[in-house]
């Protein structure tokens, strides 16, 4: 008696689902990722009640031993910093997102003032980072 099943179930297995996901969970993550850009240098940031997620182009930090970072690469001074800014504005993209300065709260005033200044000399949006307060 030769009884056979005339469906066969096939060996082999269909990942086309199976990467419709990881599509889709790799989209997501490159979305958000780039929604958020800390800054890499440490600075222990003031606190704010209202917080606002501005488009950020160049990221200028002061840290508390008064160094100096554009786009986490150091610069000596504020006259080296200005030409270093000069040279990154004078590209038209990077001047309408602005610059955001993560400035540490142990820095005075004076020196957010001065970096602040130097921007708006040279035609950019300033916005101080802030983190949430609690």
């Amino acid at each position: 008696m030769g009884l056979e099943s005339k469906n066969k179930i096939s060996p082999t297995f269909s990942l086309s689902s199976m990467t419709d996901v990881i599509f889709l969970l790799l989209i997501f993550f490159m979305l958000t990722s780039s929604a958020v850009t800390p800054s890499g240098i440490p600075v222990n940031q003031p606190s704010s009640k209202s917080a606002e997620i501005a488009l950020q182009k160049v990221g200028v930090t002061i840290t508390a031993d008064l160094e100096y970072f554009v786009d986490g690469e150091k610069v000596a001074d504020l006259a080296a910093l200005e030409q270093r800014l000069k040279v990154i504005l004078n590209d038209t993209q990077k001047k309408e997102g602005g610059i955001i300065l993560y400035v540490d709260k142990a820095v005075t005033t004076e020196y957010l003032i001065q970096v602040a200044g130097i921007a708006k000399s040279l035609g950019a949006k300033v916005t101080v980072a802030t983190k949430p307060a609690s």
